[in-house]
Protein backbone atom coordinates (compact mmCIF):
# COMPACT_ATOMS: atom_id res chain seq x y z
CA UNK A 1 0.00 0.00 0.00
CA UNK A 2 1.31 3.19 -0.80
CA UNK A 3 2.52 5.30 1.82
CA UNK A 4 0.24 8.12 3.81
CA UNK A 5 0.35 11.50 2.41
CA UNK A 6 1.17 14.55 4.49
CA UNK A 7 -2.18 17.10 4.80
CA UNK A 8 -0.25 19.94 3.10
CA UNK A 9 0.22 17.74 -0.35
CA UNK A 10 -3.31 16.72 -0.57
CA UNK A 11 -5.49 20.03 0.63
CA UNK A 12 -5.31 21.84 -2.00
CA UNK A 13 -6.02 19.84 -4.49
CA UNK A 14 -8.71 18.17 -2.67
CA UNK A 15 -10.47 21.10 -1.38
CA UNK A 16 -10.96 22.37 -5.02
CA UNK A 17 -12.85 18.60 -6.27
CA UNK A 18 -15.22 19.05 -2.80
CA UNK A 19 -16.00 22.42 -4.48
CA UNK A 20 -16.58 21.23 -7.63
CA UNK A 21 -18.92 18.08 -6.12
CA UNK A 22 -20.96 20.61 -4.00
CA UNK A 23 -21.22 23.06 -6.92
CA UNK A 24 -22.36 20.30 -8.80
CA UNK A 25 -25.07 19.44 -6.67
CA UNK A 26 -23.87 17.36 -3.73
CA UNK A 27 -24.71 18.18 -0.02
CA UNK A 28 -21.41 17.24 1.57
CA UNK A 29 -20.95 17.68 5.35
CA UNK A 30 -17.82 18.65 6.93
CA UNK A 31 -17.83 15.11 8.73
CA UNK A 32 -17.85 13.73 4.72
CA UNK A 33 -15.26 15.97 3.89
CA UNK A 34 -12.76 14.90 6.76
CA UNK A 35 -13.52 11.39 5.74
CA UNK A 36 -12.46 12.24 1.91
CA UNK A 37 -9.31 13.79 3.69
CA UNK A 38 -8.51 10.27 5.60
CA UNK A 39 -8.81 8.58 2.36
CA UNK A 40 -6.54 10.45 0.36
CA UNK A 41 -4.16 10.43 2.96
CA UNK A 42 -3.94 6.45 2.28
CA UNK A 43 -4.72 6.13 -1.10
CA UNK A 44 -2.40 9.11 -2.72
CA UNK A 45 -3.46 10.50 -5.75
CA UNK A 46 -1.02 8.33 -8.18
CA UNK A 47 -3.74 5.60 -8.66
CA UNK A 48 -6.59 7.59 -10.08
CA UNK A 49 -8.90 4.15 -10.09
CA UNK A 50 -8.53 3.79 -6.09
CA UNK A 51 -8.95 7.41 -5.59
CA UNK A 52 -12.20 7.92 -7.37
CA UNK A 53 -13.03 3.79 -5.50
CA UNK A 54 -12.24 5.59 -2.19
CA UNK A 55 -13.82 8.95 -2.35
CA UNK A 56 -16.70 7.79 -4.16
CA UNK A 57 -17.56 5.51 -0.89
CA UNK A 58 -17.37 9.00 1.34
CA UNK A 59 -18.60 11.78 -1.03
CA UNK A 60 -21.55 9.44 -2.83
CA UNK A 61 -24.72 7.80 -1.11
CA UNK A 62 -27.39 7.46 -3.32
CA UNK A 63 -27.17 6.28 -7.29
CA UNK A 64 -28.01 9.37 -8.55
CA UNK A 65 -25.01 11.37 -6.09
CA UNK A 66 -22.59 8.47 -7.79
CA UNK A 67 -23.73 9.55 -10.55
CA UNK A 68 -22.96 13.14 -10.23
CA UNK A 69 -19.65 12.35 -8.60
CA UNK A 70 -18.25 10.05 -10.98
CA UNK A 71 -18.64 12.80 -13.45
CA UNK A 72 -17.04 15.46 -11.66
CA UNK A 73 -14.78 13.37 -10.95
CA UNK A 74 -13.77 12.60 -14.54
CA UNK A 75 -13.87 16.06 -15.56
CA UNK A 76 -11.61 17.37 -12.75
CA UNK A 77 -8.96 14.59 -12.13
CA UNK A 78 -8.68 14.91 -16.45
CA UNK A 79 -5.86 14.92 -17.66
CA UNK A 80 -4.84 18.33 -19.25
CA UNK A 81 -2.97 18.58 -22.28
CA UNK A 82 -2.17 21.39 -24.94
CA UNK A 83 -1.74 20.97 -28.30
CA UNK A 84 -0.47 23.64 -29.64
CA UNK A 85 0.25 22.29 -33.48
CA UNK A 86 3.02 20.21 -35.15
CA UNK A 87 3.94 22.54 -38.37
CA UNK A 88 5.99 24.79 -36.01
CA UNK A 89 6.36 23.51 -32.84
CA UNK A 90 10.40 23.39 -33.20
CA UNK A 91 11.29 26.93 -33.28
CA UNK A 92 13.79 28.79 -34.92
CA UNK A 93 16.78 28.91 -32.51
CA UNK A 94 17.91 32.09 -30.91
CA UNK A 95 19.89 34.44 -32.83
CA UNK A 96 23.48 34.89 -31.68
CA UNK A 97 23.46 37.27 -28.90
CA UNK A 98 19.66 36.69 -28.33
CA UNK A 99 19.05 34.52 -25.12
CA UNK A 100 15.47 33.06 -25.04
CA UNK A 101 14.41 35.89 -22.25
CA UNK A 102 11.27 34.26 -20.58
CA UNK A 103 10.43 30.81 -19.12
CA UNK A 104 7.35 30.56 -21.34
CA UNK A 105 9.21 31.30 -24.06
CA UNK A 106 11.62 28.38 -23.35
CA UNK A 107 7.87 26.05 -22.71
CA UNK A 108 6.87 27.00 -25.86
CA UNK A 109 10.37 27.11 -27.77
CA UNK A 110 10.63 23.06 -26.38
CA UNK A 111 6.90 22.60 -27.83
CA UNK A 112 6.27 19.98 -24.46
CA UNK A 113 2.38 20.10 -23.92
CA UNK A 114 2.14 18.29 -21.03
CA UNK A 115 4.66 20.45 -18.83
CA UNK A 116 2.78 23.73 -20.79
CA UNK A 117 -0.54 22.18 -19.11
CA UNK A 118 1.07 21.57 -16.10
CA UNK A 119 1.72 25.18 -15.70
CA UNK A 120 -1.43 26.34 -17.09
CA UNK A 121 -3.08 24.49 -14.03
CA UNK A 122 -0.84 25.58 -11.54
CA UNK A 123 -1.17 29.09 -12.73
CA UNK A 124 -4.96 28.95 -12.85
CA UNK A 125 -5.03 27.72 -9.60
CA UNK A 126 -2.85 30.36 -8.20
CA UNK A 127 -5.34 32.62 -9.58
CA UNK A 128 -8.41 31.15 -8.02
CA UNK A 129 -10.09 29.33 -10.99
CA UNK A 130 -12.57 27.73 -8.46
CA UNK A 131 -13.99 31.22 -7.52
CA UNK A 132 -15.20 31.50 -11.02
CA UNK A 133 -18.88 32.30 -10.76
CA UNK A 134 -20.04 33.75 -14.14
CA UNK A 135 -19.27 33.15 -17.73
CA UNK A 136 -18.85 36.92 -18.08
CA UNK A 137 -15.77 36.20 -15.82
CA UNK A 138 -14.21 33.87 -18.05
CA UNK A 139 -11.90 36.31 -20.15
CA UNK A 140 -10.93 37.85 -17.35
CA UNK A 141 -9.80 34.54 -15.45
CA UNK A 142 -7.96 33.76 -18.68
CA UNK A 143 -5.91 36.99 -18.91
CA UNK A 144 -5.11 36.06 -15.32
CA UNK A 145 -4.21 32.57 -16.05
CA UNK A 146 -1.62 33.46 -19.29
CA UNK A 147 0.11 36.76 -16.85
CA UNK A 148 0.93 34.62 -13.87
CA UNK A 149 2.15 32.20 -16.70
CA UNK A 150 4.34 34.85 -17.52
CA UNK A 151 2.67 36.39 -20.51
CA UNK A 152 4.15 40.15 -20.12
CA UNK A 153 7.79 38.61 -19.96
CA UNK A 154 6.93 36.58 -23.41
CA UNK A 155 5.40 39.60 -25.12
CA UNK A 156 9.23 41.40 -24.39
CA UNK A 157 10.90 39.04 -25.95
CA UNK A 158 8.77 38.76 -28.78
CA UNK A 159 9.22 41.97 -29.18
CA UNK A 160 13.00 42.28 -28.18
CA UNK A 161 13.21 39.86 -30.96
CA UNK A 162 11.27 41.81 -33.77
CA UNK A 163 13.61 44.85 -33.15
CA UNK A 164 16.48 43.45 -34.56
CA UNK A 165 17.06 43.04 -37.82
CA UNK A 166 18.33 39.34 -38.33
CA UNK A 167 16.11 37.10 -40.38
CA UNK A 168 16.86 34.57 -37.78
CA UNK A 169 15.10 36.49 -35.02
CA UNK A 170 11.77 37.70 -36.68
CA UNK A 171 11.53 34.33 -37.86
CA UNK A 172 11.53 33.48 -34.31
CA UNK A 173 9.47 35.85 -33.20
CA UNK A 174 6.98 34.98 -35.68
CA UNK A 175 6.89 31.24 -34.39
CA UNK A 176 6.51 32.30 -30.98
CA UNK A 177 3.81 34.60 -31.59
CA UNK A 178 1.64 31.69 -33.36
CA UNK A 179 2.12 29.54 -30.26
CA UNK A 180 1.14 32.29 -27.88
CA UNK A 181 -2.04 32.64 -29.80
CA UNK A 182 -2.40 28.70 -29.87
CA UNK A 183 -2.07 29.03 -25.56
CA UNK A 184 -4.57 31.61 -25.11
CA UNK A 185 -6.81 29.44 -27.09
CA UNK A 186 -5.62 26.42 -24.89
CA UNK A 187 -6.03 28.60 -22.27
CA UNK A 188 -9.69 29.87 -22.95
CA UNK A 189 -11.07 26.02 -23.73
CA UNK A 190 -9.55 25.24 -19.45
CA UNK A 191 -11.62 28.04 -18.14
CA UNK A 192 -14.68 27.15 -19.78
CA UNK A 193 -14.04 23.41 -18.59
CA UNK A 194 -13.43 25.20 -15.13
CA UNK A 195 -16.69 26.89 -15.72
CA UNK A 196 -18.50 23.65 -16.04
CA UNK A 197 -17.29 21.99 -12.83
CA UNK A 198 -17.51 25.72 -10.63
CA UNK A 199 -20.19 28.12 -11.91
CA UNK A 200 -22.94 26.27 -13.58
CA UNK A 201 -23.81 25.34 -10.41
CA UNK A 202 -23.10 28.72 -8.32
CA UNK A 203 -25.61 29.98 -11.12
CA UNK A 204 -28.38 28.07 -10.95
CA UNK A 205 -28.22 28.11 -7.02
CA UNK A 206 -28.15 31.77 -7.75
CA UNK A 207 -31.34 31.71 -9.70
CA UNK A 208 -33.31 29.38 -7.33
CA UNK A 209 -32.24 31.98 -4.57
CA UNK A 210 -33.69 34.53 -6.94
CA UNK A 211 -36.84 32.68 -7.96
CA UNK A 212 -36.91 31.73 -3.83
CA UNK A 213 -37.32 35.12 -3.00
CA UNK A 214 -38.95 37.22 -6.18
CA UNK A 215 -42.99 37.96 -6.08
CA UNK A 216 -44.65 34.88 -7.95
CA UNK A 217 -46.59 37.75 -10.13
CA UNK A 218 -43.01 38.83 -11.75
CA UNK A 219 -42.41 35.22 -12.69
CA UNK A 220 -41.89 34.18 -16.00
CA UNK A 221 -43.41 30.80 -17.59
CA UNK A 222 -39.78 30.05 -18.75
CA UNK A 223 -39.08 29.65 -14.75
CA UNK A 224 -41.81 27.52 -14.44
CA UNK A 225 -40.11 23.70 -14.40
CA UNK A 226 -37.19 25.28 -12.40
CA UNK A 227 -39.80 26.35 -9.85
CA UNK A 228 -41.42 22.98 -9.98
CA UNK A 229 -37.96 21.49 -8.29
CA UNK A 230 -37.66 24.13 -5.69
CA UNK A 231 -40.60 24.15 -4.25
CA UNK A 232 -40.35 20.06 -4.99
CA UNK A 233 -37.77 19.99 -2.50
CA UNK A 234 -39.06 22.82 -0.43
CA UNK A 235 -41.87 20.03 0.20
CA UNK A 236 -39.77 16.86 0.74
CA UNK A 237 -37.93 19.65 3.10
CA UNK A 238 -41.31 20.55 5.12
CA UNK A 239 -42.25 16.45 5.40
CA UNK A 240 -39.06 15.77 6.50
CA UNK A 241 -39.58 18.14 9.20
CA UNK A 242 -43.00 16.86 9.74
CA UNK A 243 -41.68 13.45 10.38
CA UNK A 244 -39.19 14.21 12.84
CA UNK A 245 -41.65 16.39 15.13
CA UNK A 246 -43.64 13.26 14.82
CA UNK A 247 -40.71 10.98 15.94
CA UNK A 248 -39.55 13.73 18.59
CA UNK A 249 -43.13 13.60 19.62
CA UNK A 250 -43.92 10.52 20.11
CA UNK A 251 -40.69 9.31 21.74
CA UNK A 252 -41.89 11.68 24.29
CA UNK A 253 -39.69 13.62 27.02
CA UNK A 254 -37.00 11.75 29.70
CA UNK A 255 -38.51 11.06 32.84
CA UNK A 256 -35.95 12.05 35.22
CA UNK A 257 -37.50 10.90 38.43
CA UNK A 258 -38.36 7.13 37.01
CA UNK A 259 -35.03 6.96 35.77
CA UNK A 260 -33.31 7.42 38.60
CA UNK A 261 -35.64 5.45 40.83
CA UNK A 262 -34.86 2.36 38.34
CA UNK A 263 -31.24 2.73 38.38
CA UNK A 264 -30.69 2.96 42.12
CA UNK A 265 -29.47 -0.38 42.06
CA UNK A 266 -26.58 0.42 39.56
CA UNK A 267 -25.81 3.03 41.99
CA UNK A 268 -27.18 6.07 39.35
CA UNK A 269 -25.76 4.35 36.59
CA UNK A 270 -28.18 5.11 33.48
CA UNK A 271 -28.65 1.76 32.30
CA UNK A 272 -32.37 1.78 32.14
CA UNK A 273 -34.14 5.19 30.94
CA UNK A 274 -37.75 6.00 31.07
CA UNK A 275 -40.22 8.45 28.84
CA UNK A 276 -43.38 10.39 29.66
CA UNK A 277 -44.94 9.12 26.04
CA UNK A 278 -48.04 10.70 24.98
CA UNK A 279 -50.15 9.24 22.06
CA UNK A 280 -49.57 10.71 18.71
CA UNK A 281 -52.19 10.55 16.19
CA UNK A 282 -51.73 10.89 12.35
CA UNK A 283 -52.48 14.39 11.59
CA UNK A 284 -54.67 14.99 8.60
CA UNK A 285 -53.87 17.67 6.30
CA UNK A 286 -56.65 19.55 3.85
CA UNK A 287 -55.38 22.13 1.02
CA UNK A 288 -57.74 24.59 -0.64
CA UNK A 289 -56.76 26.49 -3.61
CA UNK A 290 -58.11 29.77 -4.94
CA UNK A 291 -58.23 29.30 -8.87
CA UNK A 292 -60.06 32.17 -9.90
CA UNK A 293 -59.49 34.97 -12.40
CA UNK A 294 -58.53 37.06 -9.62
CA UNK A 295 -55.32 35.25 -8.88
CA UNK A 296 -54.91 34.36 -12.40
CA UNK A 297 -51.25 35.54 -12.21
CA UNK A 298 -49.54 32.88 -9.70
CA UNK A 299 -52.68 30.39 -9.89
CA UNK A 300 -50.50 27.70 -11.60
CA UNK A 301 -47.59 28.31 -9.35
CA UNK A 302 -50.01 28.00 -6.33
CA UNK A 303 -51.78 24.45 -7.27
CA UNK A 304 -47.47 23.59 -8.31
CA UNK A 305 -47.16 23.93 -4.59
CA UNK A 306 -50.26 22.35 -4.02
CA UNK A 307 -48.71 19.45 -6.70
CA UNK A 308 -45.35 18.40 -4.87
CA UNK A 309 -46.84 18.63 -1.41
CA UNK A 310 -49.50 15.99 -2.34
CA UNK A 311 -46.42 14.23 -3.69
CA UNK A 312 -44.46 14.10 -0.84
CA UNK A 313 -47.00 14.10 2.24
CA UNK A 314 -49.18 10.81 2.41
CA UNK A 315 -53.06 11.27 3.07
CA UNK A 316 -53.27 15.21 2.10
CA UNK A 317 -56.28 16.33 0.46
CA UNK A 318 -56.89 18.55 -2.19
CA UNK A 319 -59.57 21.56 -3.36
CA UNK A 320 -59.81 24.18 -6.04
CA UNK A 321 -62.37 26.39 -6.45
CA UNK A 322 -63.62 29.82 -8.19
CA UNK A 323 -67.11 29.73 -8.04
CA UNK A 324 -67.54 26.71 -7.20
CA UNK A 325 -65.85 23.86 -5.34
CA UNK A 326 -64.36 20.38 -6.62
CA UNK A 327 -61.80 18.08 -4.82
CA UNK A 328 -58.67 17.63 -7.10
CA UNK A 329 -57.04 14.81 -5.39
CA UNK A 330 -57.32 12.29 -7.37
CA UNK A 331 -56.54 14.49 -10.75
CA UNK A 332 -52.99 15.21 -8.61
CA UNK A 333 -52.40 11.38 -7.76
CA UNK A 334 -52.84 10.41 -11.25
CA UNK A 335 -50.98 13.02 -13.51
CA UNK A 336 -47.80 14.61 -14.15
CA UNK A 337 -47.60 18.30 -12.95
CA UNK A 338 -48.34 20.11 -16.05
CA UNK A 339 -51.36 17.68 -17.35
CA UNK A 340 -52.96 18.12 -13.50
CA UNK A 341 -52.25 21.63 -13.49
CA UNK A 342 -54.22 22.33 -17.08
CA UNK A 343 -56.69 19.55 -15.99
CA UNK A 344 -57.52 21.61 -13.01
CA UNK A 345 -57.92 24.83 -14.66
CA UNK A 346 -59.69 23.46 -17.26
CA UNK A 347 -61.70 22.09 -15.15
CA UNK A 348 -62.39 25.03 -12.85
CA UNK A 349 -59.86 27.51 -13.03
CA UNK A 350 -60.00 31.48 -13.61
CA UNK A 351 -63.82 32.30 -13.34
CA UNK A 352 -65.35 34.62 -10.93
CA UNK A 353 -64.24 33.67 -7.26
CA UNK A 354 -67.19 33.15 -5.29
CA UNK A 355 -66.12 32.11 -1.60
CA UNK A 356 -69.01 31.86 0.11
CA UNK A 357 -70.47 29.46 -2.70
CA UNK A 358 -67.43 27.39 -2.30
CA UNK A 359 -67.44 27.64 1.53
CA UNK A 360 -70.97 26.08 1.30
CA UNK A 361 -69.48 23.32 -1.10
CA UNK A 362 -66.98 22.03 1.06
CA UNK A 363 -69.00 22.57 4.09
CA UNK A 364 -71.55 20.05 2.43
CA UNK A 365 -69.36 17.46 1.19
CA UNK A 366 -66.38 17.47 3.92
CA UNK A 367 -67.51 19.13 6.81
CA UNK A 368 -67.86 15.67 8.88
CA UNK A 369 -64.35 14.61 7.74
CA UNK A 370 -62.59 17.95 9.74
CA UNK A 371 -62.00 16.89 13.33
CA UNK A 372 -59.46 18.38 16.11
CA UNK A 373 -56.31 16.69 13.92
CA UNK A 374 -57.24 18.35 10.61
CA UNK A 375 -55.27 21.20 9.40
CA UNK A 376 -56.61 23.41 6.99
CA UNK A 377 -54.74 25.53 4.32
CA UNK A 378 -56.67 28.25 1.95
CA UNK A 379 -54.55 29.92 -0.53
CA UNK A 380 -56.71 32.58 -2.29
CA UNK A 381 -56.92 36.51 -2.24
CA UNK A 382 -60.36 36.73 0.00
CA UNK A 383 -61.67 38.43 -2.98
CA UNK A 384 -65.33 37.41 -3.84
CA UNK A 385 -66.90 40.06 -5.91
CA UNK A 386 -69.08 41.79 -3.41
CA UNK A 387 -71.30 37.97 -2.70
CA UNK A 388 -71.83 36.86 0.49
CA UNK A 389 -68.61 35.81 2.41
CA UNK A 390 -70.08 33.02 4.14
CA UNK A 391 -67.88 34.04 7.41
CA UNK A 392 -69.96 32.04 9.48
CA UNK A 393 -68.97 29.11 7.64
CA UNK A 394 -65.03 29.57 7.91
CA UNK A 395 -65.97 30.04 12.01
CA UNK A 396 -67.65 26.70 12.03
CA UNK A 397 -64.70 24.97 10.38
CA UNK A 398 -62.21 27.50 12.17
CA UNK A 399 -63.99 25.67 15.72
CA UNK A 400 -64.03 21.93 14.09
CA UNK A 401 -60.38 21.57 12.76
CA UNK A 402 -56.88 21.71 14.58
CA UNK A 403 -55.25 24.92 12.65
CA UNK A 404 -56.51 27.37 9.55
CA UNK A 405 -53.91 29.13 7.60
CA UNK A 406 -54.93 31.47 5.36
CA UNK A 407 -51.85 32.13 2.60
CA UNK A 408 -52.64 35.27 0.74
CA UNK A 409 -50.54 36.57 -2.32
CA UNK A 410 -52.01 40.33 -2.04
CA UNK A 411 -50.24 42.48 0.32
CA UNK A 412 -51.69 43.29 3.62
CA UNK A 413 -52.23 46.82 3.16
CA UNK A 414 -55.02 45.92 0.40
CA UNK A 415 -56.53 43.26 2.70
CA UNK A 416 -60.43 44.71 3.26
CA UNK A 417 -60.16 46.96 -0.05
CA UNK A 418 -63.04 46.50 -2.43
CA UNK A 419 -64.67 43.12 -2.77
CA UNK A 420 -61.82 42.09 -0.27
CA UNK A 421 -63.42 39.64 3.03
CA UNK A 422 -59.81 39.15 4.14
CA UNK A 423 -60.86 41.65 7.15
CA UNK A 424 -63.97 39.12 8.08
CA UNK A 425 -62.23 36.00 7.68
CA UNK A 426 -58.92 36.88 9.56
CA UNK A 427 -60.43 36.39 13.06
CA UNK A 428 -61.07 33.01 12.71
CA UNK A 429 -57.76 31.87 11.07
CA UNK A 430 -54.72 30.57 13.41
CA UNK A 431 -52.31 32.33 10.86
CA UNK A 432 -53.12 34.82 8.28
CA UNK A 433 -50.64 35.91 6.33
CA UNK A 434 -48.87 37.27 2.80
CA UNK A 435 -47.44 34.63 0.68
CA UNK A 436 -46.10 36.16 -2.54
CA UNK A 437 -42.91 34.35 -2.56
CA UNK A 438 -41.58 30.82 -1.31
CA UNK A 439 -39.85 32.23 1.58
CA UNK A 440 -43.62 33.53 2.90
CA UNK A 441 -44.76 30.00 2.04
CA UNK A 442 -41.76 27.73 3.64
CA UNK A 443 -42.14 29.97 6.85
CA UNK A 444 -45.87 29.48 6.76
CA UNK A 445 -45.68 25.56 6.53
CA UNK A 446 -42.77 25.61 9.41
CA UNK A 447 -45.05 27.17 11.17
CA UNK A 448 -47.75 24.85 10.87
CA UNK A 449 -45.35 21.74 11.42
CA UNK A 450 -43.99 23.57 14.36
CA UNK A 451 -47.27 23.42 16.03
Amino acid sequence: MQAPQSLAGIEAPLLRFIEALRSAGLQLSVAESIDAFDAVAVTGFADRHVLKDALALVLAKSESEKAIFADCFDRFFARETLDLGTADTALPPAPEGIEAGSSLGRLLAEGDGAALAAAMEQAANAVGISEISFFTQANVYGRRILAAMGLEALESEIGALRRTTAPAAVARADALERQRRRLAEGVREFVRRQMALYADGRTEAMREEFLSSVKLTALDRSDFQRMHGIVRRLAKRLASRHAQVRRRARRGQLDLRRTLRQNMATEGMLFRTSWKRRKIERPKVMAICDVSGSVASVARFLLLFLYSMHEVMAGLRAFAFSDRLIEVSDILERNEIEPAIALILREIGFGSSDYGRSLEDFAAGWLDRVDQRTSIIIMGDGRSNYGNPRSDLLESLSKRCKRLIWLNPEPESLWGSGDSEMLRYRPYCHYAGVCNNLRHLERAMMDLLER
